[in-house]
């Protein structure tokens, strides 16, 4: 099934293998059958596995079994023919098919291709090949990549433009199974197949969501997937069921919808999604369509649309009225808002989260551009046909329809339509790719017109008056604008130029389609049909107001309003339309517009032939040879036409235009050039045709051409030309010695006056003189004066200065300057010179001649360098003219004094210097030139008589510029002095300035006030003053009025209140009653108080009195009074203005009782008062108690318990006394019954120093309450005191008051507070069972707390573990955590493991590991590779001492991948890597074990260079360096050069940070992988580096050397497992990591392999080696050649035990230095049925025999190692006989470490 481009055709292939036809509402519209490749094969020898529509939706590919597409062409219109446009024959058949762009069908094949087939030129070819049946194809949104899915689960991804993603290209991914499903969509890539698994992918392969299906039983397998076009959501088919993932932008994963069931719909074969979305077809195996509306919902806008969502970023826009369709997406896949449908119905707006959509309806363009949400307060002006105008806080942006790039955006507030104006490619022009040009306001004055598609400003006006109006023409070149003025104005965009023309302008536009310009002048029309002349201006009268333009049908009208009448004005179209045509490049019209027959006519019949030749040949007919000849004929490029008809053989026809246009010569070179028979003929006619038309010249240069000279020459002389003829003459010896011609030709040229020909015709005829003469008469001079210097020498030098008066004549100066210099006439020179202003070569000139010569000239250019101000040259010259002193004058006029002073100083002395200058200066002073005498004076510096002059001519401002610039220390005086003498001339302003000048404001404030000009004063003190100083002024100009001028003046400046506080401060108490009086009246009661206090401070208790009664504050009085202590009066005046303050006066007197010590008066006073509280404080303050309580308990009863208890902190804080106290009051409210109370005074008993008294009262407190308080109170007061007794470490105390009222949990925290732990659990086990489980938790607590770990291992092992692990107690840890289980030792083994790692010892992790085994537990992968990359990296790493470290993470990886193996890991990738970590690994440990025996150089060597190919996992630059210098110490020197090369290369690269410049040219054809990880740091020392350097540098000059690697019998490196060639993969040995290629020893376990050759000499190494010193090395050769044979021989673990027993046992001979122990090793090892050697045999060796042999070799190991430290002492032993008196500490450490390792190979 597939649906057509345009959604209007859906087809569908039947099994029939008839296509039928559907419109888009499913009714069948036509059909037609499919044909086979080969009709002999009959109608059912294929299938149809592939249908696609093209991109234009005219044609269908189908794709067949038969080995053949077909493409047929189903025409645009229902029942058009169907007819076979394009086949394409295959070698195999067609499994799949596309049709993603134009001409470009894709299409799978069976045998695994994926090929394209090009519909233009009918050619198929392949895109990429695989080995694989193609069962899918599907393409990308764009439809610009493809994805294709194989049989083998391959899916290859291919770009034909991938959109600059930068994504690959290639095998992608290979799927589980034959993804039949496959689907491209937005974000992922979406497969499915027979597993029952749906898989997204993401772009680059890895796997991001799995739908897994396979355990729904009711699911079958999934045979077919389509993607929406928007990308964003995906169907998949299979049997009853369609299931749907849905895309979430904000989550960003495929998200289930809910699937769609259907009964007996069966398999689902086929899907086609409509192209707008809207709908989903679904086929089925039985042969049934469904179709699916895929809409999320769908609105009606106005009544006029219908909106259906199909997806969150597609939306479907229907006119409901028309039936047209937009399909509105989002490219990005954003979720689209709210649509809106908005100017005039035809625009669409519609937001998403960061673009914005916008589209014309009328002409379906769309377009998205990014924008950042503005919250909606964009407004939008759709005026503009091809471009949407948005405008968003000041800011105009410019979207062009179809264009998915923001066009512009700039800065504007004006948003008027009317002040902007867009044009994009309204009128093509010829020559202009694309023309967008925007014009706009930048303020109301300035318009900005801008280029779009360079992005640049074309252009700013600046006008004089606000614009209201403007528009580009609309090819963007002109701009017209009008101001507020009414005047129009026309600015050029190209010159830059602004011209006005039209005055009083009410309308205008331009006329569409041109750059006519109609406007209207009051009652004026105007028009210009040439814009380009603005003065050039058609005018007609109107009667009423232009209302519109229209232009339609070949007419231009202006509409006119004439009142109720509307009148037409018709524009002349033949005008506007030239200069359309000229504006265009449309010369057709231009011609008929000029009305330009002849050419119109020649253009049209073009043409016709044009029209002719397309009918005949097809095309548009302008490659026919007649029309492009013609076009060249009508450019006036005949050569070109000519061409083209002979390319054509159209000789005549070539021949009749030149004769038709008179061009005979042309005419007669092509009949030569083509033998054309009628050439002589031609020849004669155009000769004749040449006489009869009067032409004698071309006449004569015929005959010149055919040899008949005389002819020619008298035809020359006839037309009057006899120069030519001369030429000729001269030309041609034969005619020089004719004298009757050379006479005629002669007296023709003298005759003529062309005297320089005639001169060379008797030059040439050797007549000198006569020549000589025509050249001097004919002005010939050049000739004249060689000819003189070769004839007539003497006369040269007069010829010279002929030649010079003649170019003088000829106003040539400088051309005649060097003829007199020949000539030798300076004077005429030098004049010359001065004439042709050549002042250079004058002055030249000059200085060769004598001074007295030379001086009257100097002067005359010396003026001229003046003019030009080069004073300095003028300078010169004057003085060698003797004319110093014009020099001065120069100088002085200009400007230039100090120049003319330096001058003047050379010539004068400085008296007379200065008697000039200041004579002069006084001249210019009287004329009124001061500046020119200022500085006159200043030259001579005498700037005081500039002041001088200054001051006298009262010039004050010069003057102070003066004083400031020479004496500006006098500055500040001068302005003060000036200042006073302006104010006593009474020039007050200009006094202030000084004044203010000199910093001195007060002086101008003082001056103004003396004046009495108070307003000045004023404003000088505001502007200059302080803070607070203009309003002093104020108030003291307010002061100087007095009454009501005052307060108005106040209340004007707003200080009328402020001025009152003022005086009253100020103590100007009069001027405040006054203001006050008079304006407000309410701050009398404030000055009156501000009086009293005045007159109190004064001493005037009486006067004060009143004025406080005044005020309103008799209170005030009577506290002044008490302050003085004068009783009387202050009771006096209490008692008759404030009786509320006697009470204030008794406790006053009281206050004062109380200080003389009399209690009883002060006591009486203040009951008087009825101020007891008053009475009880100062009882208080005394010390007095018992007073304190007795007055409270009469007369404040209520502040009797609060006095107690303040009585009682009082008598806390004095000791024992207080105490006492406390207990005797509570004995007293015990006895009286009062037991609250009496609780109340035990608890307030604080005795820090006495415990037991504290305790008893606590407890007393305790029993009262619980006796004889109620249960509430006892229970609180149970809960004051237990936390006390708590406290004081009374734990059984507290727990017992506590169980007193049944508070058995916190009877039990008491005890545990006490470390009480039975009687705890005794009493959670009696009272309280649940609590038990409390105590037991508390008490592990405190065990953790406590640190007493071995006290918790026997209640919580594990929190035990967990203790030890915190403590850092590992051993104790491990030790405990084994006797659990092996999952919980594990656990541990890990944390210390990871420990270790931090801390940087892995070295001992390592051995954590080589003691408890390596599980396969998938939490410890990640330490396992930490070791394993630590190591790898470690330094001092690369010799045979670091055997064991290697040997045992080999061990420990080896373990690892045996245990991997049973467990559910087993061939994960985890399992694969750490494959690859245990051969390299092994790798390294047996190049350690090699590296300590001589004869395995070259096996170390190897091992280093075969560890390249694991470089992805190893540090690359120290895995080159040590295979470069391994290859170097076995004479390897071109390896060695490579791999140090690369290794340099490398370390560069760290260097650097990146990895870009790596050249991997010399590893081509290897498994030395490219790609690696770029080591963070430097592995190899700098000296190191530093020496590999050199020995590069010195091998490179080496010309023997081969940047080769070698390479073997495969022409494959040598060390490369894959063959270069086949692509074989050979194992690796596992002695030398090479290949094996022949003489192969297999081992038992599978993929392991030796190359026989390596293996006897590696065990023949480690057999040579038992005769030499060094029993460490040896050892580290037979645990290498153990871990061999265990490789080998070993399939299980019983063996493994068996063959490690045997071969330790070799090993411990081999130390203790028994001979015997080769024999034993082969026979052992033969004893348990493994090959060895040459035979094979069949004794078996028991376990227990192989363990009696190890406590015997160990005893002995043991004994010998004893010895040697015996024997390295100061003790008499000897060392056994068998052992050598020089073993070292070296030797003793690798025994000690292989004893233990002898102990790990003893199970038993």
């Amino acid at each position: 099934m597939a649906w057509s481009a345009n959604s209007g055709r859906f087809a569908v292939c039947t099994a029939d293998r008839v296509v039928l036809l559907y419109d888009e509402h499913g009714e069948r519209r036509d059909k037609f059958s499919t044909k086979p490749a080969d009709a002999k094969y009959g109608r059912k020898s294929y299938v149809v596995k592939g249908m696609a529509f093209s991109p234009d939706s005219t044609k269908i590919a189908i794709g067949q079994t038969d080995n053949i597409v077909y493409v047929y062409r189903i025409g645009e219109e229902w029942g058009d023919k169907k007819v076979i446009c394009n086949k394409f024959i295959q070698m195999s058949a067609v499994t799949c098919l596309l049709w993603p762009a134009e001409n470009i069908i894709v299409f799978g094949l069976a045998e695994g291709k994926v090929r394209l087939a090009n519909t233009k030129n009918n050619k198929s070819s392949t895109i990429y090949g695989t080995d694989s049946y193609v069962v899918s194809l599907t393409s990308n949104v764009s439809g610009k990549g493809i994805l294709s899915g194989h049989a083998d689960g391959t899916i290859v991804r291919f770009f034909f433009d991938d959109e600059g993603s930068g994504e690959s290209q290639g095998k992608l991914v290979t799927h589980p199974c034959p993804p039949y499903a496959l689907a491209w969509a937005l974000n992922s890539i979406v497969a499915a197949g027979c597993d029952k698994k749906i898989v997204a992918y993401s772009k680059e392969g890895s796997v991001i969501q799995t739908f897994d299906y396979s355990r729904d039983f009711s699911e079958k397998e999934f045979t077919t997937a389509a993607a929406s076009p928007g990308g964003q959501a995906v169907v998949i088919g299979s049997y009853d069921r369609l299931r749907v993932l849905n895309w979430s932008p904000r989550r960003g994963v495929w998200e289930e919808a809910k699937p769609k069931e259907i009964a007996h719909l069966y398999t689902i074969t086929a899907l086609a999604w409509k192209r707008d979305g809207s709908r989903i077809c679904v086929g089925t195996l039985c042969g049934g369509v469904e179709q699916f509306d895929c809409c999320l919902r769908r609105s009606i806008y106005k009544n006029k649309f219908e909106m259906t969502y199909v997806g969150p970023s597609q939306v479907i826009v229907k006119n409901r009225s028309t039936g047209t369709r937009v399909v509105l997406k989002s490219h990005y896949g954003y979720e689209i808002d709210e649509v809106k449908i908005l100017g005039k119905d035809r625009y669409l707006v519609a937001h998403t989260s960061d673009t914005l959509l916008l589209g014309d309806i009328s002409s379906n363009k769309l377009s998205e551009v990014a924008w950042q949400g503005s919250g909606g307060n964009e407004k939008f002006f759709f005026d503009n046909e091809n471009v949407c105008m948005i405008f968003n806080a000041g800011e105009l942006t410019l979207v062009e329809y179809g264009n998915n790039d923001i066009l512009g955006s700039v800065r504007t507030e004006f948003m008027s339509p009317h002040l902007v104006s867009v044009r994009i490619n309204e009128r093509r022009q010829r020559g202009v790719e694309e023309n967008k040009r925007l014009a706009y306001l930048i303020d109301i004055k300035t318009i900005a017109t801008v280029d779009l598609v360079g992005s640049y400003n074309a252009g700013t006006i600046s006008h004089d008056s606000k614009i209201d109006w403007l528009e580009l023409n609309e090819t963007g070149h002109k701009l017209l604008f009008r101001d507020k003025k009414m005047r129009l104005q026309l600015y050029d965009v190209e010159s830059s130029t602004k011209t006005t023309i039209l005055n009083y302008c009410s309308y205008v536009q331009w006329v569409p389609g041109s750059d006519v310009v109609v406007a209207q002048s009051r009652n004026n029309l105007c028009i210009w049909y040439n814009i380009d002349a603005p003065e050039r201006v058609t005018m007609f009268p109107l009667k009423g107001d232009i209302v519109d333009l229209e232009r339609n049908d070949g007419k231009t009208e202006v509409i006119v309003s004439e009142g109720v009448n509307t009148v037409s004005y018709t524009l002349d179209e033949g005008l506007i339309e030239f200069g359309t045509a000229i504006d265009d490049g449309d010369y057709h019209r231009c011609f008929a517009a000029l009305g330009n027959m002849a050419k119109a006519r020649f253009l049209h019949e073009t043409n016709a032939i044009a029209d002719q030749a397309a009918q005949e040949h097809g095309g548009d007919g302008t490659d026919h040879y007649l029309v492009r000849a013609r076009l060249a004929m009508l450019d006036k490029n005949y050569k070109l036409a000519e061409m083209i008809f002979l390319e054509q053989n159209a000789t005549e026809e070539a021949m009749d235009m030149y004769q038709e246009l008179h061009m005979w010569d042309e005419c007669i070179v092509v009949a030569e050039a083509k033998g054309h028979p009628m050439l002589d003929k031609l020849r004669r006619g155009y000769y004749q045709w040449l006489l009869d038309t009067q032409q004698e010249e071309k006449a004569g240069e015929v005959q010149e051409g055919q040899g008949d000279y005389l002819a020619a020459i008298s035809l020359y002389l006839r037309a009057g030309l006899p120069a030519k003829a001369a030429r000729l003459a001269m030309s041609r010896d034969e005619l020089m010695t004719n004298g009757d011609v050379i006479n005629r030709i002669s007296t023709a040229l003298i005759r003529g006056e062309l005297y320089e020909q005639a001169g060379d015709l008797f030059e040439k005829v050797g007549n000198p003189r006569k020549a000589l003469e025509c050249y001097c008469k004919g002005s010939a001079f050049l000739k004249a004066v060689e000819l003189a210097r070769l004839a007539f020498p003497a006369e040269v030098v007069k010829l010279e200065e002929a030649w010079g008066d003649h170019l003088v004549q000829q106003k040539q100066l400088d051309a005649a300057i060097n003829h007199y210099i020949e000539a030798r006439c300076s004077i005429k020179a030098i004049e010359a010179a001065l004439g042709a202003r050549q002042w250079k070569k004058a002055i030249y000139i000059l200085d060769l001649q004598d001074k007295q010569t030379a001086a009257k000239y100097y002067p005359k250019i010396a003026q001229h360098y003046a003019a030009l101000q080069e004073y300095q040259v003028a300078e010169e010259l004057y003085i060698k003219g003797d004319q110093t002193k014009d020099a001065i004058d120069m100088y002085t006029q200009a400007g230039l004094w100090e120049q003319a002073h330096k001058l003047a100083i050379k010539c004068m002395s400085q008296e007379d210097v200065s008697v000039l200058y200041i004579t002069q200066a006084q001249e210019m002073e009287k004329q009124g030139k001061f500046k020119e005498a200022e500085r006159l004076y200043i030259t001579v510096d005498e700037p005081d008589l500039a002041i001088t002059m200054y001051k006298k001519c009262k010039m004050y401002d010069e003057m102070v510029c003066l004083v400031a610039k020479y004496h500006k220390d006098l500055l500040s005086d001068t302005h003060l002095h000036l200042g006073k003498e302006l104010e006593a001339e009474g020039r007050l302003q200009e006094a202030e300035y000084h004044y203010l000048e000199a910093k001195d404001w007060k002086a101008t404030v003082n001056m103004y006030r003396v004046n009495d000009m108070w307003e000045e004063a004023y404003r000088v003190a505001k502007a200059h003053g302080g803070t607070n100083s203009y309003k002093h002024v104020a108030y003291m100009w307010a002061k100087s009025l007095g009454g009501e001028a005052a307060v108005k003046l106040l209340s004007k400046f707003g200080l009328l209140e402020m001025a009152i506080d003022h005086a009253a401060d100020s103590g100007v108490f009069e001027f405040a009653f006054e203001l006050a009086r008079l304006s407000m009246k309410q701050k009398m009661p404030e000055i009156h108080l501000k009086y009293a206090m005045f007159l109190e401070d004064e001493g005037k208790f009486e006067e004060a009195e009143a004025e406080f009664i005044k005020a309103g504050k008799p209170k005030e009085a009577v506290l002044m009074f008490v302050h003085n202590q004068n009783w009387d009066a202050a009771q006096r005046v209490a008692e008759a203005h404030d009786p509320g303050s006697v009470a204030d006066v008794l406790v006053g007197q009281a206050r004062f009782a109380f200080e003389q010590r009399e209690f009883q008066k002060a006591e009486a006073f203040l009951l008087r008062a009825q101020k007891p509280e008053l009475a009880i404080k100062y009882y208080k303050e005394a010390d007095m108690w018992s007073e304190a309580l007795r007055i409270c308990k009469e007369y404040v009863p209520s502040r009797l318990e609060e006095l107690q208890e303040e009585c009682g902190r009082e008598a806390a804080k004095k000791g024992s006394g207080g105490t006492e106290g406390l207990l005797e009051q509570a004995r007293e409210w015990e006895q009286a019954g009062e037991y609250a109370r009496a609780v109340d005074c035990y608890l307030k008993v604080r005795i820090s120093n006495n415990s037991v008294l504290m305790e008893k009262c606590l407890l007393k407190a305790a029993e009262l309450a619980i006796k004889f308080l109620g249960q509430s109170q006892s229970m609180e007061v149970t809960r004051t005191v237990a936390p006390q007794l708590v406290a004081m470490k009374k734990y059984s105390s507290a727990a017992e008051l506590y169980l007193n009222l049944d508070l058995i949990r916190e009877a039990i925290d008491a005890f545990i507070e006490g470390e009480e732990w039975s009687k705890a659990k005794r009493v959670a086990k009696e009272l309280d069972p649940r609590s038990e489980e409390y105590v037991d938790q508390r008490y592990k607590e405190y065990l953790k707390n406590q640190g007493k770990v071995d006290s918790l291992v026997g209640i919580d092992v594990m929190a035990a573990l967990d203790m030890y692990a915190e403590q850092e107690q590992w051993e104790k840890c491990l030790e405990v955590a084994a006797k659990q289980n092996y999952k919980v030792l594990h656990k541990y083994v890990a944390l210390y493991a990871t420990h270790l790692i931090r801390e940087g010892s892995w070295d001992k992790g390592l051995s954590l590991y080589v003691h408890h085994g390596a599980p396969a537990n998938p939490q410890n992968f990640n330490i396992y590779k930490r070791l394993f990359v630590e190591m790898v990296n470690a330094s001092g790493m690369n010799c045979a001492e670091a055997y064991s470290s290697w040997a045992d993470l080999r061990d420990v990886l080896f373990s690892l991948c045996e245990n991997l193996v049973k467990s559910s890991e087993a061939n994960t990738p985890a399992h694969e890597e750490f494959e690859t970590m245990l051969l390299i690994s092994h790798y390294y440990a047996t190049r350690s074990a090699a590296q300590g025996v001589k004869q395995l150089d070259t096996v170390a060597a190897k091992l280093s260079i075969s560890l390249l190919r694991h470089t992805e996992l190893l540090p690359a630059d120290k895995a080159f360096y040590e295979a470069g210098i391994a290859a170097k110490a076995v004479n390897w020197e071109n390896m060695a050069f490579i791999f140090l090369n690369r290794f340099l290369d490398l370390s560069d690269a760290i260097e650097e940070g990146n990895l870009d410049s790596l050249d991997h040219s010399d590893f081509q054809n290897t498994d030395i992988p490219f790609e690696v990880h770029l080591p963070a740091h430097q592995h190899v020392p700098e000296e190191n580096r530093e020496e590999a350097r050199d020995w590069v540098l010195t091998m490179s000059m080496d010309q023997r050397l081969e940047q080769v690697l070698p390479q073997d019998d495969r022409d494959t490196y040598e060390a490369s497992l894959v063959a270069a060639n086949t692509g074989v993969r050979s194992l690796p040995c596992v002695l030398t990591g090479y290949p094996v290629l022949r003489n192969k020893i297999e081992f038992k376990r599978p993929g392991r392999e030796a190359n026989k050759d390596t293996w006897n000499k590696f065990l023949m190494a480690v057999k040579v080696s038992q005769a030499f010193r060094g029993a460490g090395r040896q050892a580290a050769a037979c645990s290498m050649l153990s871990f061999m044979l265990i490789i080998k021989h070993c399939p299980n673990w019983v063996e493994l035990h068996q063959t490690r027993a045997i071969l330790v046992h070799h090993l411990l001979c081999v130390l203790l230095g028994w001979n015997g122990a080769g024999a034993f090793l082969c026979s052992s090892v033969s004893s348990l049925g493994y090959p060895w050697a040459e035979g094979d045999c069949t004794a078996t060796l028991p376990i227990p025999r192989t363990s009696l042999l190890f406590c015997r070799h160990l005893t002995a190991l043991h004994a010998k190692m004893c010895s040697s430290s015996s024997a390295s002492g100061v003790g008499d032993s000897q060392a056994p006989a068998s052992l050598s008196s020089e073993w070292d500490r070296e030797e003793q450490s690798q025994l000690s470490v292989l004893f233990f390792s002898s102990l790990h190979f003893c199970p038993q």
